[in-house]
Parts: C-alpha cells; structure tokens; sequence
C-alpha cells in the first residue's frame, strides 16, 4: 500500500516523519554530473541501472545528462520506467516465463526494449513471444566474465547463441552482456583491475570471434560503481551500467579507493529511547538493509549502529560523542542503497535544509 508522503515541501528536515529516505539534492545532482562527464571524456556510452533508484524522475534527470537509456532487472520494473516515458530499456537478466515475455513484447510498443539469454531454450521463449507479438525482439547474451551467476561461458557456446539468435526472423542480436558483479566490492584497486582485465579479455576474445562468424556486436554492456572506469579504458566495452554512483552506500566506502562519488542517500531517523552510552532509533531492518553491514551514523563521530530489529536500531554512544537526545534526528547511511530504496514509497529532496521536492519510488517492490 502506498504510503502517505512523511513530508512537505518547505519543511526543515528535523520536521519531516521518520523513518525516511532523504535525498541531499546538492551532491545527487554533482554525483550525476560527474559521472556523466567521466563517461563522455571516455567515450562510452551510459545506461545507468535502474535498479538502485526505481524512479522515473531519476531516469529523465540522467537521460538529461546524456544517459542513452536505463537497465532494469525485471519485466515490472521496464514497465515502470516505459509507461514513466523512458525510451529505451535493456532488462540486463534473464527472462524466461511465457507471461513476462509476453508482457516485454507489449512494452516493445512503448519504448525500445531489449533482454538478455544465456541458453538456447531462453532464445526459443523469447522469439515465440516476439513470434506472438508480431515483432522483432532485440536479445544479448549474457557471458560469465567471474561472477559465476548468469551468462554462458565466453566462447564456442556464446558464439552459437548469437547465431541463433541473429538467424531468428523475430530477433535482432543486440551484443553482449558482460558484467563482472563480484568486482563492484573487491577491496583493493589491484583485485578490482585484475578482475576487470579478465573480464574484458573474455568479452573481447567472444567480440573478435563472432566478427569472424560475420557478426557485429553493437553493444558490450557492463561495469559498476566501484569499476566503471577499469571497463570504460578497456577498449571492449562500450556502455557502462553503473547504478549506486547516484547514491553511494557504507559498503562502496570501504573500496581501497572508493568510487569518486559523494554520499547523497540517507535514513532519516529518530531517538526513541536514550540513556548512558546507548541510545535506539526507529530505524531496524525494515527501514534499512543490513546485508552488506550495519549503516553508518552520518557525522556522529563515536556513535556506532550496533544492531537492528524489526523497528529498532541501537547505537552505541561513545563518551566523546555526547549524550544523545530523545526526538533528536540523525541520518544513517545505508550499508546497500538498492535495497534500503526499496522499503520506502517516497524520496525527499533536501536543499539548504529544507524539504524541495517529493519523488515516487515508483518501481518499489517491482519483482514480477
């Protein structure tokens, strides 16, 4: 059920309902502008993941930019966004029920759309689906460069599924999906490079291969916040699917360096309970996801977030920090944004302290 917007334009933050999802405007929009010049200065083209933000609002502000459209995970979310008026959606998975396929090849009416395989019974539903719809449906096979998930192995295999698919009367091969997830989190910028270079070996071993088949490959698609500059040098890939760079999160601070983006998305939480050295919040686990960590406490100094529960969160409040107040407001930092979004209906936008705008999170809970 959507739920009623926990502020109003022109409130000051410590007036807005919590737990909330606050957005520092200010840094979003440089976080936005930033990668959208590393992208141009590289010469690669930029499909942000919609995944982290869910929102139309968000996709036109990086279509602005010069973003050439979106990645979604999910049928729903790609319904989301097109009926939102974006035009051109790659769903970056694998999509094989009979009636999601039917419901991408109706979204192809809308906006540009395109999915991915990584086995030849995936590439039959989906051209049946396109058979059905009377439409040419544009697909990429997806290749295990490491993160052992999806995707075919980058060789023969890969090659062979292109071919299918570029012989099909109801496809277009659309290129290659190559993402290297496992590599976002890496720590070190020596593991995060060896990873990416293998990634991009193989990638560009299946490209040559298939030009020898005949075959162009239009899109190499892949990379993430903590690696997108490693793909964007490689001379293979030539989009860039990073997401969180909008956002930030705890745990692509702890890269070895982090991502060159500051943090915009926060909890907004209250004190509900004080006393010596602790206090409790009324962010738990279903205001906040805890599978990449606990959140960080944003400029609190030796305040630490030590636990959740369903509705509580409770800190350990170092003497140097200061006693803390009952109704006092603090914002946490999310330890994976993309997640954290997803419990919440509303964004908002804060500038100069004060509540500027409020966004749908339009694709929350977008799993179908």
């Amino acid at each position: 059920m959507l739920q009623p917007p926990p502020a109003e334009p022109g409130m000051r933050e410590d007036e807005v309902d919590t737990p909330a999802l606050i957005l520092d405007l200010d840094v979003f929009e440089a976080n936005l502008d930033h990668m959208a010049g590393l992208a141009a200065a590289a010469g690669v083209r930029l499909r942000p993941h919609a995944k982290t933000h869910k929102s139309p609002v968000i996709a036109h502000l990086q279509l602005a930019r010069g973003a050439v459209g979106q990645c979604v995970q999910k049928v729903a979310e790609a319904e989301i966004l097109a009926w939102g008026g974006v035009p051109d959606i790659l769903v970056s998975n694998e999509v094989v029920s009979p009636r999601k396929l039917a419901r991408l090849a109706a979204l192809s009416r809308l906006a540009q759309v395109a999915v991915c395989a990584d086995h030849p019974d995936g590439v039959a539903a989906i051209e049946a689906a396109a058979e059905a719809a009377g439409i040419r449906l544009t697909v990429l096979v997806e290749i295990d460069v490491g993160t052992g998930r999806c995707g075919v192995a980058p060789g023969p295999e890969a090659v062979a599924l292109a071919e299918r698919i570029a012989a099909s009367r109801h496809l277009i091969f659309g290129g290659l999906q190559a993402y290297h997830g496992r590599a976002q989190h890496q720590r070190s910028a020596g593991e995060r490079a060896a990873s990416i270079a293998a990634a991009g070996e193989a990638a560009g071993r299946v490209v040559q291969a298939l030009r020898g088949r005949g075959l162009d490959c239009p899109i190499v698609s892949g990379a993430g916040t903590g690696t997108f500059a490693l793909e964007a040098a490689s001379g293979v890939f030539n989009e860039l699917q990073a997401g969180s760079y909008i956002f930030m999160d705890a745990d692509y601070g702890r890269n070895d360096p982090a991502p060159p983006f500051r943090q915009a998305l926060f909890v907004l939480a209250t004190v509900m309970s004080a006393r010596s050295g602790a206090a409790v919040v009324d962010a738990g686990h279903k205001a906040v996801a805890v599978d990449s960590g606990m959140p960080l406490v944003w400029g609190r100094g030796d305040v630490r977030y030590e636990g959740a529960s369903d509705e509580h969160g409770r800190l350990a409040v170092g003497p140097e920090a200061g006693a803390l107040k009952l109704g006092e407001r603090i914002r946490l930092v999310p330890g994976h944004c993309d997640p954290t979004v997803d419990r919440y209906d509303w964004y908002v936008g804060i500038r100069a302290g004060r509540v500027e705008c409020l966004w749908p999170v339009a694709a929350r809970g977008a799993m179908a």
